[in-house]
């Protein structure tokens, strides 16, 4: 499937092709704390079907607890998450389901890191729809 996706502002842009089948949730306690909410949604996108069209985002390495280090793309201007691939030569990018234009045909199609879910993520039906429902 061809995507497109921008950040907040506009200044970061990319183009893409994905595996919509590859849609998927993390829970991980960096996730959360990297993307403010209680989990991530992502896709995976082959590098050689991902290009940025705007500004380069701003990186940021993150090691992880198994000592793994990973690039973090934002937008500089409005922080924006965008993507994270490998340090080096990344052979795939994790591309940032809420910066994808046609997010909304995206479904998750699996969970990670689900020890570290935050208890009341798995149902949120019954929770009150505020005024701007």
């Amino acid at each position: 499937m061809h995507i497109d996706g921008r950040c907040h502002c506009g200044n970061v842009t990319y183009v893409a092709e994905i595996d919509p089948a590859g849609v998927s949730i993390c829970h991980c306690t960096d996730c959360q704390i990297l993307c403010g909410s209680p989990w991530r949604a992502s896709v995976q996108a082959a590098a050689d079907t991902f290009r940025i069209t705007g500004a380069e985002p701003k990186l940021y390495i993150k090691t992880a607890e198994s000592g793994r280090r990973r690039r973090q793309a934002f937008c500089a201007e409005c922080g924006t998450p965008i993507y994270s691939a490998t340090e080096h030569a990344p052979q795939s990018f994790n591309l940032r389901l809420g910066s994808i234009v046609q997010r909304a045909q995206l479904t998750p199609k699996g969970q990670d890191w689900t020890r570290s879910k935050l208890p009341w993520a798995s149902d949120i039906t019954d929770l009150p729809v505020g005024k701007h429902a």
